[in-house]
């Protein structure tokens, strides 16, 4: 017990160092309420993730139930991220978040009574399949808004120079959150599986009361010309490089997420309990490799975007493919560890890198585009992963690695082109 709370404490100790940083130098209005918002929601994302390999084992369903449950969410992730952006344009990006973040936590609310039911007295298979596709689903509908919105209000008010190191913490938060929730969820499920649920499900609720008390009311984006909409394709050429990046990144992450459960009780021989304990330390590894590596993204940053995916893919791709020679439990947590520590020099620099490469009328439809892709990310990274699963427990890790070197190679020619 005094393992998990020591590393909660040292978890709030650097978020509160992350707060007082940001409050030093106020680039972007009402960050730290984003950031806060960010870490609960990502905490309680990362807590059904971490308990749904056993919850599926104990309902008596099968892995590529997980994989279907993420997708749907992927799939609603995709369709309405970029209409979640159009809308923020139109009625402020505060009033988006705050109808996003509500109803994500009615339906979390919803999935944790179901489960808590269901773990008592199982019900047919088909209805247990439906609620958890059909809630994820509509965790990724709505969480969908997040996201763009956050990277909007970024955009709006951090000059370009600035954009990486202001997203990398807010990708700090993230990283906190997926130390943190899986930490704690690995905890509880240790004791009650269904309690788990019920605890995350509050934290959305807190991230709906830091954005309406301390994210400040700005006005809808109004129309600077008239005419045709401008558009902004999945074809653009600008955005080739961090769509890439988004897009593996995805599949990498979902595939990584929906598979550490089953890999920790197939692999490491333990039980469900023990299996959904392992997962969450597995995952909270996951943090902690990605705050060491945004930490270091918000001191150096004079780096170019570009030199930040290249390395991050190759050390991610390497520490995801040596999964599938780990045998005991160390191993695991520092496979994922490794491969985390090059996945968050990845993350906020295709963010940036997208924001740098389009003008400033086109920031919430770059911001929508890479949504839109993540999506797919977490539509395709699933089933893939937990079919893969099926034939292998180590072929998901291994394509993962081959899907990473190949970012990591198109990072090195886009950089030899612009030098040219």
């Amino acid at each position: 017990m005094a393992e998990p709370r020591a590393r909660w404490r040292t978890a709030w100790f650097n978020f509160l160092l992350a707060v007082v940083s940001m409050s030093s130098r106020p680039v972007v209005s009402g960050l730290p309420a984003l950031v806060s918002a960010a870490l609960l929601g990502t905490m309680a994302m990362m807590a059904f993730v971490s308990v749904i390999g056993p919850v599926v084992r104990v309902l008596g369903l099968a892995e590529w139930h997980a994989g279907l449950s993420v997708t749907a969410a992927g799939v609603l992730w995709m369709l309405s991220a970029r209409r979640w952006g159009a809308l923020s344009d139109r009625i402020g990006r505060k009033r988006v978040l705050l109808i996003a973040l509500a109803a994500y936590a009615v339906i979390y609310v919803a999935l944790a009574v179901f489960v808590d039911v269901a773990l008592t007295s199982p019900p047919a298979i088909w209805i247990s399949v439906l609620v958890l596709v059909g809630t994820r689903a509509l965790v990724g509908l709505f969480y969908a808004a997040v996201p763009p919105t956050a990277a909007a209000i970024i955009a709006d008010q951090a000059a370009p120079g600035q954009r990486g190191s202001v997203m990398a913490k807010l990708g700090t938060a993230n990283a906190l959150g997926m130390v943190m929730g899986p930490a704690a969820a690995g905890w509880i499920a240790y004791q009650n599986l269904s309690l788990t649920l019920y605890v995350a499900a509050l934290l959305p609720l807190l991230s709906l009361l830091m954005i309406w008390w301390r994210l400040p009311n700005t006005p809808p984006v109004a129309p600077t010309h008239t005419g045709p909409k401008p558009t902004l394709g999945l074809g653009d050429a600008r955005l080739r490089l961090p769509l890439l990046a988004v897009f593996a990144a995805m599949i990498s992450v979902t595939i990584a997420q929906v598979t550490v459960g089953f890999f920790a009780i197939d692999r490491l021989q333990l039980s469900p309990a023990d299996g959904a304990r392992m997962a969450g330390l597995a995952l909270t590894a996951v943090g902690v490799g990605l705050i060491f590596a945004q930490g270091l993204v918000m001191k150096l940053k004079d780096i170019r975007p570009t030199r930040w995916i290249l390395v991050g893919a190759l050390i991610s791709g390497l520490g995801f493919a040596s999964v599938a020679l780990v045998s005991a439990p160390w191993q695991l947590l520092a496979s994922y560890a490794i491969a985390a520590f090059g996945m968050g020099f990845v993350f906020p620099n295709f963010q940036a890198l997208a924001a740098d490469s389009v003008a400033a009328h086109e920031q919430g439809a770059a911001a929508g585009t890479v949504a839109s892709v993540q999506g797919m990310g977490m539509v395709v990274g699933p089933m893939i992963g937990t079919l893969l699963y099926r034939w292998s427990p180590n072929a998901p890790y291994l394509l993962v690695g081959v899907v990473l070197l190949i970012l990591s190679m198109c990072a090195a020619l886009h950089r030899q082109r612009s030098a040219a």
